[in-house]
């Protein structure tokens, strides 16, 4: 029997050598070369995503930060020092806790020999009173700081009414660190925009323009530049996330809604979009912690516009004045007064000695139009009629008692006229004193005790007046227009509600303070 030895280690070798050769060989026809392969870098080909950076080296030199000192009286010299009511810590007991905490640390016990509080004072005695009414001169203290920009090359700045109104000096720092004194010129606090005036006659600034607001779309990207924290010229960037955005902070907010950072100190600052142009001036955000959260308030630059060009003209603005106390129109309400459109501003009352009440105009009007120019709800009646100067004549239109009427007025001056307060109307009726339950309105009322309208004195919390609102001690005035006195009137009103074919009745109501409203409530039967 044959014996197979294993093959040797050398043999193996190059046996493997040869086949390697033979396979690099076939596969090419000629022989090839073996190179050592290494891995590439990872390289993606992306969208060229937008750059701010031309934008914001333009614009830059044109926005500042704003300084705000007052004049304030300072309690003593050292801001540090702090004293309590009652007897004086020198007249403690010597183991007494706050005595030895004085001791113990080094300081001076308030009061004390050697304090030096009481070494203040024996100076002044020494040197005298400093001021003309014995009292130390006031001294000016930071009080704020905000952003704004340079309007015009030859030094109003724009900001917002909150960054300067407590203030009694200004200081503009410019983007290259240069500080400018600067005096306030006018500011405006139902819109919260303020202009203040650089002034360096050998200098011209670079300023910037106000953009077209009505072009701005949700969506456009816009450049914030500001003075967040104090840190200086800081830029963030981000988009229109909406418009016209009511926060309740005055009668004409529109405001442009913005997801940029912005937090404290960038009050006043533009937002710019990619022209360079200012489409809004930051006032607000929106903000559980303080900080930025993505939600942020800009006044369009529409509105803006008009109100620096009154400011800087004479340091005030003018605007026309109706004197009504108005409310939206809903759905409800509409049906109520057989309006085709929830659309328009309820007259809620005007106020005494107005030019709307010497027009005629009524509690329960709803103005549809001003000169012959829809409007929309509340706050577009208060935008247009500020609009116009006061003294101008104008042609209002509106629904009462289901038919249209137009009425001539001229506006008063709302600067001026705005003190003019509404006198509630008293009637010497007498009243009755007995209950009357409107049960299908889910209400108990009573005579009010000045003769004029209904006391509320029950509301059933699972009725749609709870639903809408309408609290116990509340009165109503009116039903569909027309003064109530009595459960009977109210029956009356909706009895001739239901014949017109209504579904729901306007109650007037009366809360604290003598303020109204109008609420509509349902009035089938069932």
């Amino acid at each position: 029997m044959r014996n197979i030895g294993r093959p040797s280690l050398k043999t193996v070798l190059k046996t493997t050598t040869v086949a390697g050769l033979a396979a690099v060989m076939l596969s090419s026809g000629i022989p090839g070369q073996v190179v050592q392969s290494y891995a590439a870098p990872v390289s993606v080909t992306a969208p060229q995503a937008p750059s701010f950076a031309d934008v914001v080296s333009a614009v830059s030199p044109a926005v500042v930060s704003v300084r705000v000192q007052s004049d304030a009286q300072p309690v003593s010299d050292d801001t540090s020092s702090f004293s309590f009511g009652g007897r004086g810590f020198d007249q403690l007991p010597d183991d007494h806790p706050l005595k030895r905490f004085f001791r113990e640390f080094g300081g001076q016990v308030p009061g004390a020999p050697g304090d030096r509080n009481n070494r203040n004072q024996d100076r002044a005695e020494r040197n005298g009173p400093r001021g003309q009414d014995g009292n130390r001169p006031h001294r000016l203290r930071p009080a704020a700081q905000g952003s704004g920009f340079f309007i015009s090359e030859d030094g109003y700045v724009v900001t917002n009414n909150h960054v300067v109104s407590d203030g009694s000096a200004y200081t503009v720092v410019l983007n290259d660190g240069t500080e400018l004194e600067a005096k306030l010129v006018g500011k405006d606090s139902r819109t919260d925009l303020a202009v203040l005036k650089v002034d360096a006659t050998s200098r011209k600034f670079t300023y910037v323009n106000f953009a077209d607001d009505s072009k701005v779309r949700v969506g456009d990207w816009v450049v914030a530049v500001g003075n967040p924290f104090g840190l200086g010229g800081t830029v963030t960037a981000g988009i229109v996330s909406a418009r016209g955005r009511d926060i309740g902070s005055g009668p004409y907010d529109d405001y442009i809604q913005v997801d940029a950072a912005v937090n404290r100190g960038n009050s006043g600052g533009p937002t710019f979009n990619l022209s360079g142009e200012v489409v809004g001036i930051n006032t607000a955000i929106f903000s559980p912690s303080g900080g930025n959260v993505g939600i942020a308030f800009a006044i369009p630059s529409s509105t803006a516009k008009d109100v620096v060009a009154d400011l800087m003209k004479d340091g005030k603005v003018d605007r026309g004045w109706l004197g009504v106390q108005i409310q939206p129109v809903t759905q409800d309400i509409a049906d109520s007064l057989g309006l085709k459109e929830a659309t328009g501003a309820l007259v809620v009352a005007p106020q005494e000695g107005s030019p709307g009440q010497k027009a005629g105009i009524k509690e329960g009007d709803v103005i549809t139009a001003v000169n012959g120019q829809p409007i929309k709800d509340a706050r577009d009646l208060a935008k247009r009629v500020a609009a116009f100067g006061p003294n101008t004549k104008v042609e209002v239109d509106l629904w009462r008692d289901g038919k249209a009427q137009k009425i001539p007025v001229t506006l008063g001056n709302l600067q001026s006229d705005e003190a003019a307060a509404a006198t509630p109307k008293q009637s010497d009726a007498p009243a009755p004193s007995s209950d009357k339950a409107l049960a299908s309105l889910g209400i108990t009322v009573a005579p009010a005790e000045d003769g004029s309208g209904l006391s509320v004195t029950d509301v059933d919390p699972d009725s749609e007046a709870a639903a809408r609102g309408l609290k116990t001690g509340e009165k109503i005035v009116s039903v569909n227009n027309r003064k109530v006195t009595s459960a009977a009137d109210v029956g009356k009103v909706l009895d001739q509600a239901r014949k017109d074919g209504r579904t729901r009745a306007l109650f007037q109501v009366a809360g604290e303070n003598n303020t109204s409203r109008f609420v509509a409530l349902p009035i089938n039967e069932g």
